[in-house]
């Protein structure tokens, strides 16, 4: 019955990580949602960036903190071990939903592209940016990574294997394709709020700090991650073979 309860509670934290994947596209997209990110402003301008930094503060730190090995094996002693990273997935979902239904539109408006060729650039690129977030987790194992494959081998009573390091895809030509896949769809956009500008910069801020964070982690956990560090750049493809040229014509 337990390893049925782990399965069932595994389920339901990716359904609900799923879910609010795909309201996150219409809520940063301004598609088919009750409000999104450049809705009509409904408080004055500083009531609504307070209450929006505040919740992008919870989502980093949460997901930032929960990330990491000591809180992961805090957690490990009331939950058991294979229900850790659906906790994971279900809490940052959570802290997700609390975004989309508190934060505060700003009005405002940064930039706006009428020409119609412009738009459509700019939405094929915000929806090549969600694609390749999608596409890059089933490449390092989605069920693995949102608790899915944790759950199904604790309920086959099958021990857990850590998943071996491998560069698939675009990961032989930048270390974060997830995280390039969420720049463009923070900042491909026709209409540029200032609510969108306050979350794509701070967004763009925290990505940059986690992946230091996470890189750290990796380096512990996979030996072999320091040479790949050296090898292939963060997030923008061929910026270490255009340094390396610019120095080779240097000297």
């Amino acid at each position: 019955m337990k390893r049925l309860l782990v399965l069932l509670y595994g389920v339901v934290s990716y359904a609900v990580f799923f879910a609010t994947f795909l309201y996150a596209i219409g809520f940063v997209g301004n598609l088919l949602v009750p409000r999104s990110i450049d809705s009509p402003a409904l408080v004055p301008l500083g009531q609504a960036l307070l209450v929006d930094l505040g919740l992008l503060a919870v989502f980093a730190v949460q997901h930032s903190v929960m990330a990491r090995p000591a809180f992961k094996r805090w957690l490990t002693r009331f939950i058991p071990e294979a229900a850790e990273r659906s906790t994971y997935t279900l809490v940052s979902s959570l802290a997700l939903i609390a975004l989309f239904a508190l934060w505060q539109p700003m009005g405002g408006v940064i930039w706006h592209v009428e020409n119609p060729i412009g738009t459509g650039v700019l939405y094929g690129l915000f929806a090549f940016g969600w694609a390749l977030v999608l596409i890059s987790t089933f490449l390092i194992n989605h069920f693995d990574l949102f608790g899915l494959r944790q759950v199904w081998l604790y309920f086959l009573g099958r021990p857990y294997t850590s998943l071996r390091f491998n560069t698939p895809g675009p990961y032989r030509w930048v270390r974060h394709p997830l995280y390039v896949g969420w720049l463009f769809a923070f900042w491909a956009t026709p209409t540029m709020t200032v609510a969108h500008l306050v979350f794509a910069l701070l967004t763009t801020a925290y990505i940059l700090v986690a992946i230091q964070l996470e890189e750290r982690d990796l380096i512990k956990a996979h030996p072999e991650y320091s040479g790949y560090r050296q090898r292939v750049p963060m997030l923008i493809p061929g910026l270490r073979r255009r340094a390396a040229r610019a120095r080779a014509a240097v000297h």
